[in-house]
């Protein structure tokens, strides 16, 4: 999967919105994205239903473009995942 042409971060908004090269916009809550990390110590606490804190207030720090994704930080100090575009394009239908 190619990455997106352009990611647009809301701060106001709690959002990141990716643009793909097919002109599909994507828009991504913070809170979604911290709980859906694919990190290994959160993907432990989804499997093990532990679940992942994250409310609408939390804000997203610096975002890290990677080759093949992109490492997000989240005010709560959290940025261990990497998100595969590929990861990122399925969670359009997962909800905020």
């Amino acid at each position: 999967m190619s990455a997106p042409s352009e990611i647009q971060v809301d701060r106001a908004a709690r959002t990141v919105t990716l643009v793909w090269p097919s002109g599909e916009r994507q828009p991504l809550a913070a809170a979604q994205l911290r709980r859906l990390c694919p990190c290994a110590e959160c993907r432990r606490k989804r499997m093990m239903s532990e679940g992942i804190e994250a409310d609408a207030q939390l804000e997203l720090g610096e975002l890290h473009p990677m080759g093949y994704g992109v490492q997000i930080e989240f005010s709560d100090g959290h940025a261990r995942g990497i998100y595969p575009w590929v990861y990122l394009s399925q969670l359009a239908g997962e909800g905020g």
